[in-house]
């Protein structure tokens, strides 16, 4: 009796916990040209800074593997993507400088990633645009040198990039 009391409280507790602090699945969709379609499907996970200070400069992380779907193909002056699925991430280039990047295909759960494969958008980095307790994925119009071009923006903790579609 005393053991099924205490698998119901802690189930209890479980549930509890669970509804305070809510994780669900996120999917942000925007038309950037005619035709041209961007899906981002995602799970707001908690932000953990310490896995990404953790990174060695050149590795490929990605919280929880978000998606970024191309329906067409999309150009900057210095990366070609196809249409298709990317899984999103960032590429640590330094102590305090990190890149946007995208992985073709889906990684699966545990998959590593090769990050030789890592396509790494034209980026900017800032980590003074406050904290995001849980990872905030978007689309949005740049700014700065991405004034008027379509950017996919990662916040995550203070780390916050922004990374040029197009």
């Amino acid at each position: 009796m005393k053991r099924l009391s205490t698998l119901s409280i802690l189930a209890l507790a479980a549930a509890t916990a669970a509804l305070a602090h809510p994780h669900f699945n996120k999917t942000v969709t925007a038309t950037l040209a005619p035709g041209l379609e961007v899906t981002i499907t995602y799970n707001t996970t908690p932000s953990n800074e310490t896995h990404a200070q953790n990174a060695k400069v050149g590795e490929f992380l990605t919280p929880r593997r978000p998606v970024l779907k191309l329906s067409g193909e999309v150009k900057t002056e210095k990366v070609t993507l196809a249409a298709g699925e990317y899984t999103i991430g960032v590429i640590r280039n330094g102590d305090k400088d990190w890149s946007l990047a995208l992985y073709p295909g889906k990684l699966e759960r545990g998959a590593a990633a090769d990050s030789a494969k890592a396509i790494r958008l034209e980026s900017q980095f800032a980590s003074d645009k406050g904290t995001a307790e849980h990872m905030l994925i978007d689309i949005t119009p740049g700014h700065g040198k991405f004034e008027g071009k379509p950017v996919l923006t990662l916040h995550f903790g203070s780390l916050f990039l922004s990374g040029l579609l197009g």
